[in-house]
């Protein structure tokens, strides 16, 4: 195995420090399944596309650490993601080696760290299986599913049309989505790049393969803000707080713990998105062409439980 090596130009190759897998080995991330069509009184036979779900293990320095179900691609972004937003590494460099290995009903993701980080790693260890669906499954208490979220800080501003531009743009580059209307897309847009996609059966998952591409590809979040074709709730912005990026879009409404969050976070939080507009929730300085300042909005703020 290689040792961490130059930053990428590209989000879609895979990291510089993982061993490239027997992709023949490796499912397809969609299936095409017969099925019985009812429309009425009229039922008709054909196939239909659906994604592949898998239990993905992440191990680190040859200890179980989570397993989750995920769409099996993407595996290198997956781990080095998941590593970064749960706070198992701080950098892309103490990943040491990453190896994908196929196993019979599922893919190992093999990671080897550093003396330090595995001490810190076994003082937090948890056993965690997590379905596809869940985000915070397995922490040991409430503590751990209200760990602090980071401050984001960012000089960041954007312009109101870009969310519509970036909505349009992540719906052509959804493509497993396309075929299967049933998987989730975390995208990372900055002006005049490429929009980057990652995509998955759960939305944490998506996030994570987002935030391990950024990493890979050397690409700094807090240039850009993150899309999100799901809802927006705690664990969602633990993790885009983590990968450090100032502004949250999402197509859907965000839950109040999630706003409380953004707003002591620092993070514009955007919600209910479309192409021809959207509500913002928290800090919306950020957003170019709102005539409402943060203290303007501050009144209409999810009140803190008592």
């Amino acid at each position: 195995m290689t040792d961490v090596a130059a930053s990428l130009v590209r989000a879609d190759r895979p990291c510089p420090n993982a061993r490239e897998p027997r992709r023949s080995a490796l499912p397809p991330a969609a299936q095409h399944v017969r099925r019985a069509s009812w429309r009425g009184v009229v039922v008709t036979g054909g196939e239909r596309a659906v994604p592949e779900e898998i239990p993905i293990a992440l191990t680190y320095n040859g200890s179980s650490y989570a397993v989750m179900m995920a769409t099996p691609q993407n595996f290198e972004d997956f781990a080095v993601g998941f590593s970064l937003t749960e706070g198992i590494v701080g950098t892309l460099a103490q990943i040491e080696s990453l190896e994908v290995v196929p196993a019979s009903e599922g893919v190992e993701l093999r990671m080897w760290l550093p003396r330090a980080q595995q001490d810190a790693l076994a003082q937090r260890r948890r056993g965690l299986v997590g379905p596809t669906g869940c985000g915070l499954c397995g922490v040991e208490s409430i503590a751990d599913a209200l760990r602090p979220v980071r401050k984001v800080t960012s000089n960041l501003t954007v312009p109101a049309a870009s969310i519509g531009a970036a909505l349009n743009e992540l719906v052509l580059r959804q493509h497993l989505n396309r075929q299967t209307h049933a998987v989730h897309a975390a995208a990372f847009f900055r002006p005049g790049h490429e929009l980057i996609v990652r995509e998955d059966v759960g939305r944490h998952n998506a996030l994570d393969k987002l935030a391990g591409a950024l990493a890979c590809a050397s690409i700094t979040a807090s240039a850009g803000f993150v899309t999100l074709s799901s809802r927006v709730s705690i664990e969602m912005v633990q993790k885009t707080a983590a990968m450090g990026a100032p502004i949250i879009v999402a197509v859907s409404a965000p839950t109040a713990h999630a706003i409380r969050a953004c707003e002591q976070a620092g993070i514009t939080l955007v919600g209910v998105a479309r192409q021809d507009g959207f509500e913002v929730f928290t800090h919306p300085r950020r957003i170019v062409g709102m005539d409402i300042g943060d203290a303007q909005l501050a009144p209409s703020r999810v009140a803190e439980r008592s």
